[in-house]
């Protein structure tokens, strides 16, 4: 199996975001999570976090930490992320059919411009 690398800068990204999703400040996000605020200044400065911690903020946040793991040979996984969004999209209790169906049809003419072939 490859060797995958974790972006821990992605991830903070991914957790950055759905902070703003909940109005909410890092303050709070780690008392929620129940991590200490120096573990998210680090990883705002592109520190990675602890295990302990990163399994912990991926709780609160919803998140897959397998969707932050970068491979080596990408070729040989053939990953499908545009289908992985456009589930994450429908899952969403915060839009309607219609608001998933417009920003899936945004993100696909994205995906389908910008991606290397």
């Amino acid at each position: 199996m490859p060797k995958g690398k974790f972006d821990a800068e992605a991830f903070y990204t991914a957790l950055d975001d759905q902070r703003r999703s909940k109005d909410m400040t890092w303050k709070q996000v780690a008392k929620e999570a129940e991590v200490s605020a120096s573990t998210l200044t680090r990883m705002a400065q592109g520190k990675r976090p602890d295990v302990d911690s990163m399994a912990a903020l991926a709780a609160w946040s919803g998140l897959s930490t397998d969707a932050f793991i970068k491979h080596a040979d990408v070729d040989k996984l053939k990953s499908d992320s545009l289908p992985a969004m456009t589930a994450y999209l429908r899952a969403d209790s915060n839009l309607s059919e219609q608001s998933a169906d417009a920003i899936e049809a945004i993100l696909r003419a994205a995906y389908e411009q910008l991606r290397e072939n």
